[in-house]
């Protein structure tokens, strides 16, 4: 049997008399590539945020391996392989892609404050962040200012940001978001081809896209799931149809 990568038992968040999400229970094994998906409000995003400490849980547990991670911080998380994409472009638009990847490594080995030092002092650093730009197909933008980078190309930058921490499990809160459909496919394919020990949890509501690469799918509704299966089993289910998959590909 697979280890499981990244657990939830009962997970629950609450606001007053409003239930976000309520006893939320998901096992990912390590190498997943699983879909998370459901109508508007359907509490996905708050799920993720309890994911990574973002927002504290009023119940549940959360599990990275067999360890409760539940009430470490969001620091904590990314340090025991806990990665989430960032939006990069209002963070470090002043920098060009390779000093943002540099940077990002240089974090991850606890040498941010030498950030400033002579380019020459962070050999290994760039040939890493080069090679991390290389596989995700940014190579030809290394020397390029984020701020005027086509927006397919942050999103697919925020991915190498996240793997520059080294994640065990990678969190993307729809990541082929706002980019034109032939760029998402583009975004989609990189996800694909990450590490297989790489687990990777995505938001997503382009069905094709989900369908496409993702093994398994969860559907929240109403802050609950309401079922987990293959593709095939989704796809199939008259509930997903009458609650979400109309609205998704109509809507």
């Amino acid at each position: 049997m697979i280890p499981s990568a990244l657990s939830t038992r009962g997970l629950s968040k609450s606001w007053g008399g409003f239930a976000a999400n309520s006893d939320v229970t998901l096992d990912l094994p390590v190498g997943a590539r699983h879909a998370l998906i459901g109508p508007n409000g359907a509490g996905k995003t708050t799920f993720i945020n309890l994911l990574t400490g973002v927002i504290r849980p009023t119940r549940g547990d959360v599990f990275l391996g067999g360890e409760t991670i539940t009430h470490l911080s969001q620091e904590r998380r990314v340090a025991k392989g806990l990665a989430r994409t960032f939006q990069i472009n209002t963070l470090f638009p002043g920098l060009t892609v390779i000093e943002a990847v540099v940077l990002a490594i240089l974090e991850r080995k606890g040498l941010g404050g030498r950030w400033f030092r002579s380019v020459r002092d962070h050999a290994a650093e760039i040939e890493e962040a080069r090679a991390l730009l290389a596989d995700l197909h940014l190579a030809a933008q290394a020397e390029t200012t984020i701020g005027v980078l086509a927006y397919g190309k942050q999103r697919l930058l925020e991915i190498v940001l996240a793997l520059a921490t080294r994640p065990k499990i990678l969190l993307l809160d729809e990541p082929a978001a706002g980019i034109p459909a032939g760029e998402s496919t583009e975004v989609f394919e990189v996800i694909a081809r990450l590490p297989a020990d790489v687990t990777v949890l995505f938001i997503e509501h382009d069905m094709d896209l989900v369908f496409r690469f993702a093994s398994r799918i969860t559907v929240l509704v109403g802050g609950r799931v309401l079922t987990e299966g293959t593709p095939d089993e989704i796809v199939a289910d008259r509930r997903v149809r009458e609650v979400y998959l109309g609205e998704a590909q109509h809507g």
